[in-house]
């Protein structure tokens, strides 16, 4: 049996996933969390074989734990499942250690099949995200986001600001020092041409980074 963690926190999604894996036959689900603290501390507990991860996430989002767990348990395959169909997310998933990466609207066609293949050692990208990384590929330089210039913690701090959270709460959810959060929301400014928490907002939801 293959064991599978899932971390998403919406209970219905997890009771639905839950269903799905197990419905399989040769899978069985051996944690199932709300939260990105409690994804990292489950997968030293229960040594699953997959851990399938949502992208948004209260505390610790998805693409932190993703890269945490890839530098802690590296053998450990990793599956985005988010409503996230955005090219930057595909890109800052896999730098940050997935394995697959689908969306939540290919449930339940793909997600027991992309679960199989990682566990296989192999990677699985949902036909979406594929478009988008040929289509990234295609444009090459002509026609590059705003966003490509930022790193992986510039867009989670962005979010988050765009969101509505404090420098304090920032901090504490990615373990860095509110200095360090002023200090990524000046990068943040200075790289968009932006001039405050509003119009980082702003660029935020035009860019499909939140939710208006």
């Amino acid at each position: 049996m293959i064991k599978v963690l899932i971390a998403d926190d919406h209970s219905i999604v997890r009771a639905g996933l839950r269903r799905i894996v197990e419905e399989s036959g040769d899978m069985e689900v051996v944690a199932e969390v709300a939260d990105g603290k409690s994804a990292l501390l489950q997968v030293q507990k229960e040594q699953p074989d997959v851990a399938v991860i949502d992208i948004s996430m209260p505390g610790i989002d998805g693409l932190e734990v993703t890269s945490q767990l890839h530098t802690s348990f590296p053998k450990l395959p990793v599956i985005i499942l988010t409503m996230h169909e955005e090219e930057q997310y595909v890109i800052r998933a896999i730098e940050a250690g997935a394995m697959g990466y689908i969306t939540k609207r290919s449930v339940p066609e793909q997600l027991v099949n992309a679960i199989r293949k990682v566990h296989a050692g192999s990677r699985y990208l949902s036909a979406e995200a594929t478009d988008l990384l040929a289509l990234r590929v295609a444009r090459g330089s002509l026609g590059q986001s705003p966003l490509d210039s930022l790193s992986t913690r510039e867009l989670q701090v962005l979010r988050r600001l765009a969101m509505g959270h404090t420098n304090r709460e920032i901090a504490s959810a990615y373990g860095i020092s509110i200095k360090t959060v002023d200090t990524y929301r000046f990068r943040l400014l200075k790289k968009l041409n932006l001039r405050n928490n509003a119009e980082l907002s702003r660029f935020a939801i035009q860019n499909r980074l939140v939710e208006p």
